[in-house]
């Protein structure tokens, strides 16, 4: 199976033009929950791919306002690339997005559309998640303020937290994604109270990693006071070690999740991400 059979093409991508701004691409990432859009200049010589403008740099950057400015170097692959040839860049370069550059821009694949194949049987996906699981499990007790859970993701840079119980015992998971959507923006409001965003601190929306479908890095943002277990998932999916990597595919696509612990008996025992199941076609 190669790139083609899994990419977005470029007729139904979305893009921004040089030159532009970064409210060109704000609209993008808050409205459709896209984490970068690749970037395009027209010339006497026809399109010409530029690079991607992420969410991160618009985040890390907040006072440049030229596109062309904004705009990362980013790994390429051609259409006719095999599936495992993309898993093995993805891996080298951490990157779940990848253009599909020939010349011209002709689409993007992205990780989910790896796990989409190795869900449907298209690529090799026999073995076992125990050999693929990271033992290393990022972990936030239940009882802790929901705000500073949120503190505990950002500075281990992952987009998720199992949450333990007072037995230290699996009892949920938080993501990014459940913090981002029972944020609360606040913008011009003088009176934020002592859980919000003063110009003093560095509680700012862009100190919160925005992967939620409505909320943008630019303004304050307020968090519920509860502790995590009331915005966690409890009923969590888990998977063994003798499951296959299609197995876990196959679970992420149908809960549309990104990661799955890993359990030995009643134990935890490690966690497998969706970049883990790369791993299986290299």
């Amino acid at each position: 199976m190669n790139v083609a059979d899994v990419m977005t093409s470029r007729e139904n991508l979305v893009t921004v033009e040089i030159p532009g701004t970064r409210d060109d691409v704000l609209e993008y990432l808050q409205e459709r929950a896209f984490s970068s859009v690749p970037v395009v200049k027209d010339t006497p010589d026809g399109e010409q791919f530029r690079g991607l403008v992420s969410r991160d740099a618009l985040i890390d950057r907040p006072d440049e306002d030229q596109l062309a400015l904004l705009v990362e170097e980013v790994p390429t692959v051609t259409a006719d690339a095999t599936i495992e040839e993309l898993a093995e860049l993805m891996l080298a370069e951490g990157a779940r997005r990848v253009p599909v550059v020939d010349g011209s821009l002709q689409g993007i694949v992205t990780i989910t559309d790896v796990v989409r194949a190795i869900a449907a049987g298209d690529v090799d996906g026999g073995v076992e998640v125990g050999g693929l699981a990271r033992r290393d499990v990022n972990c936030v007790y239940e009882g802790t303020p929901l705000l500073v859970a949120e503190r505990q993701l950002a500075h281990a840079d992952v987009p998720y937290g199992v949450a333990l119980d007072d037995e230290g015992e699996l009892a949920g998971m938080v993501t990014e994604v459940d913090i981002i959507d029972v944020a609360r923006v606040v913008e011009g409001e003088e009176d934020t109270g002592e859980s919000m965003a003063s110009d003093d601190n560095d509680w700012k929306w862009e100190s919160v990693k925005a992967v939620g479908k409505s909320y943008m890095p630019t303004r304050n943002v307020e968090l519920p006071d509860g502790p995590v277990s009331e915005f966690m998932t409890a009923d969590l999916v888990t998977i063994s070690g003798r499951r296959t990597a299609r197995d876990a595919a196959q679970t992420m696509i149908e809960y549309d999740i990104e990661q799955i612990p890993l359990v030995s008996g009643d134990e935890l025992a490690g966690i497998v991400r969706d970049m883990d199941l790369l791993e299986a076609l290299v």
